[in-house]
């Protein structure tokens, strides 16, 4: 872990994968997740797929949360393997289950947009809410969307800001963006073009180009 992430040491992967097999042996799930995550993203060593998901299976199996969502990412996007989102929902509704943030706002898009489930606005906004409670920042603002726009929810522009504040505190740019619009258009905050444009800057500074356009027609 300590390799891997760089606390403390320079990050080695090569060291962090040598450490995470020796645990991994020993049937350590935390291991075998962090192991699946080094062949999953390439660090260090070939990009395996395969061996990602062998490794995440098996910590997936003893009930780690973390590799139950990453397992669910995998069948969700089909990276080495058959896409199947049936069995993303399965493995993400497990990890959801035990609490996990990523999980649940995963389960979120896939009710949000009719993903391998009917679509659900509903049940999107009851996952996204507790992933958005655990500080999940693309959680939070969904749940700002969902109010926003008045999906599975009555149209709320003060609870959208609530919700988008909080992500666009944690540098999300789509919240900094829907935080400029809502300034812009004065949806449940006096228009105020200054503070629109305060909030795009920091989204543009980003690089996301809606908010380097909307920039552009308030000059």
């Amino acid at each position: 872990m300590f390799y891997h992430n760089g606390w403390g040491v320079p990050q080695d992967f090569g060291r962090a994968r040598e450490w995470y097999e020796k645990s991994a042996a020993q049937g350590n799930t935390d291991a075998q997740t962090g192991l699946g995550w080094i062949y999953q993203n390439g660090q260090g060593v070939p990009q395996d797929y395969g061996k990602a998901r062998e490794l995440y299976e098996k910590a997936a199996m003893q009930g780690n949360a973390y590799a139950q969502n990453n397992l669910g990412l995998l069948y969700d996007s089909g990276w080495g393997i058959s896409q199947d989102l049936s069995r993303a929902r399965e493995w993400y509704e497990k990890a959801a289950t035990q609490g996990n943030a990523d999980a649940q706002r995963n389960l979120g898009l896939l009710y949000l947009n009719g993903r391998g489930v009917s679509q659900d606005y509903v049940r999107a906004r009851e996952w996204f809410e507790k992933a958005a409670a655990q500080g999940n920042a693309d959680a939070q603002l969904k749940v700002g969307w969902l109010y926003h726009n008045g999906y599975g929810v009555s149209l709320d522009y003060n609870r959208a800001r609530e919700w988008y504040e909080k992500a666009a505190a944690q540098g999300n740019a789509d919240a900094q963006t829907n935080m400029g619009w809502l300034y812009q258009y004065g949806q449940g905050v006096p228009q105020d073009y200054a503070r629109a444009r305060e909030w795009y800057q920091k989204a543009a500074a980003q690089g996301h180009q809606l908010a380097i356009d909307k920039l552009k027609e308030l000059q």
